[in-house]
């Protein structure tokens, strides 16, 4: 079930952030794919998603990431969340578009 939700969001996040998955998944440290990536952890997280797991599902899908990166991600996006009103709606509506 998470991993449909997952695929749900990288789907989600892409769009929003106009990247296409290969390249969310690749190690690039653009800003613009960073920013996408970590905005995908948050989203995980807040499901509730394990770190673990979206570790492993980061893994299948080509891109091994560790997990203080996905801490420090999540952590990051809280900050932006409570100094920019947008991103918190920006957020709700990824939430609400995902596959519940």
């Amino acid at each position: 079930m998470h991993y449909s939700i997952f695929k749900s969001y990288v789907s989600q996040v892409c769009e929003l952030y106009d990247i296409n998955q290969s390249e969310l998944f690749t190690k690039s440290k653009r800003r613009d794919i960073v920013d996408a990536r970590q905005m995908l952890y948050y989203l995980c997280s807040e499901r509730p998603m394990r770190v673990r797991y979206i570790k492993q599902y980061m893994q299948e899908s080509g891109y091994s990431v560790g997990h203080s990166t996905i801490i420090h991600g999540i952590k990051l996006v809280k900050e932006r969340v409570f100094n920019d009103d947008d991103m918190e709606t920006i957020i709700n509506t990824i939430q609400s578009c995902a596959i519940i």
